[in-house]
């Protein structure tokens, strides 16, 4: 699918995409770029919760994805076949019309395939963040409030799952380090320190990007 970009008359508003591995602490760094760039602040589309959840959902975005997916996340034959490639479809559609539409008014966005989708809007950043497994498995425990064995779980399943999630329905790795201008390891830099530069290079970005008259 190609991607979109805005319209000419239109103004160059701050945009940043972040991809992480579980628990490299997007959930507090995004927040921060957002505040600092004067932006509104997108949250992944499907939590950590919901993602751990998932076999108690039902009639949800959520089942609509993993039936989409199909393979070992739904069984499915015959004539729910051509329904799960109908709903993939519509699933792509709805999530890049709303990529597309958040990203005309500036936002910091939190997966949801978004450099994919915004690789080619001007100015726009695309960051993974990255950290060692122990230290990631450690950051998501102490913020969700949960086990370190409970989190350990989540980061085996849901890594493997928001990347087929992306490789299914949209037919890119969102762990591919050479899609994004910036990989930070927030293992050895600070929070803070990413978040600073990720502003720093975000306005940068988007100040080259404007045309000059």
């Amino acid at each position: 699918m190609p991607t979109s970009t805005p319209q000419p008359d239109q103004a160059i508003r701050p945009v940043v995409t972040i991809f992480e591995s579980y628990g490299s602490g997007a959930e507090e760094v995004g927040p921060l770029v957002a505040g600092a760039l004067g932006v509104e602040f997108h949250a992944q589309a499907f939590s950590s919760d919901q993602l751990d959840q998932s076999s108690e959902q039902h009639d949800s975005l959520l089942s609509r994805v993993f039936t989409a997916m199909g393979g070992s996340y739904a069984a499915l034959e015959g004539p729910a076949v051509a329904m799960a490639q109908r709903d993939d479809h519509e699933l792509v559609l709805e999530n890049t019309r709303w990529v597309t539409g958040t990203a005309r008014a500036g936002a910091v966005i939190t997966g949801r395939n978004g450099a994919f989708i915004l690789a080619a809007w001007p100015g726009a950043l695309h960051v993974l963040l990255v950290a060692p497994l122990q230290q990631r498995v450690e950051r998501a425990a102490r913020v969700s409030g949960i086990s370190p064995e409970r989190a350990a779980r989540r980061q085996r399943r849901e890594d493997e799952l928001r990347a087929d999630m992306s490789i299914r329905l949209y037919g890119w790795d969102p762990r591919d380090p050479s899609r994004y201008d910036l990989v930070l390891n927030t293992g050895t830099l600070d929070l803070q320190a990413c978040t600073d530069i990720i502003v720093h290079a975000g306005r940068m970005k988007a100040a080259r990007s404007v045309p000059t008259v």
